[in-house]
C-alpha cells in the first residue's frame, strides 16, 4: 500500500503544476489584452497630437504666404480665386493648403485659409479667416 500512496500523491502534484501553469497562462493572457488597449490609445492620442501640430503648420504657412503676397507690390490678387499650396517641403504626408485671397467692399483685403492633413484612419481640416486692416 505504500507504494500506491506514493503514485497518488505524485499524480496530485503534476496535475496542481498544470492547474498553476493554466492559470498563469490565463493572466498572462489577460495583461496582454489591457496592454494592448492601452497601446492603441496612446497610438490614437500621439495621431491627434501629430495632426494639431500639423494643421498649425499648415495654418501658419498660409498665413505667411498670404500677408507675403499682399505686402508685394508684384503680387497679382485675383478677388476670390483659391489658391492651392506646394505642402510637399514641409514633410506632411497626405496633406493640403489652400488660400483664397478676396477683396471686400471696403477695399480691406480678406484672407480664407483652409488646411486638411491626415494619418492612418484620422483627419484634421482647419480653417482661419483673416481680414487685413
Amino acid at each position: 500500500m505504500k507504494g500506491f500512496d506514493t503514485k497518488m500523491k505524485k499524480k496530485r502534484h503534476n496535475g496542481f503544476v498544470l492547474m498553476l501553469v493554466i492559470i498563469v497562462m490565463a493572466l498572462i493572457g489577460i495583461q496582454m489584452f489591457a496592454l494592448a488597449d492601452i497601446a492603441n490609445t496612446m497610438q490614437f492620442q500621439s495621431h491627434t497630437q501629430y495632426l494639431t501640430a500639423c494643421e498649425r503648420n499648415l495654418l501658419a504657412s498660409g498665413m505667411a504666404w498670404a500677408k507675403q503676397n499682399l505686402q508685394s507690390p508684384d503680387a497679382e490678387i485675383t478677388d476670390g480665386q483659391m489658391i492651392e499650396l506646394d505642402v510637399s517641403r514641409m514633410n506632411i504626408r497626405r496633406s493640403a493648403l489652400n488660400v483664397t485671397i478676396g477683396i471686400s467692399p471696403d477695399g480691406r483685403a480678406q484672407v480664407r485659409i483652409n488646411s486638411s492633413c491626415t494619418r492612418g484612419r484620422q483627419t484634421f481640416k482647419g480653417n482661419a479667416v483673416w481680414t487685413q486692416l
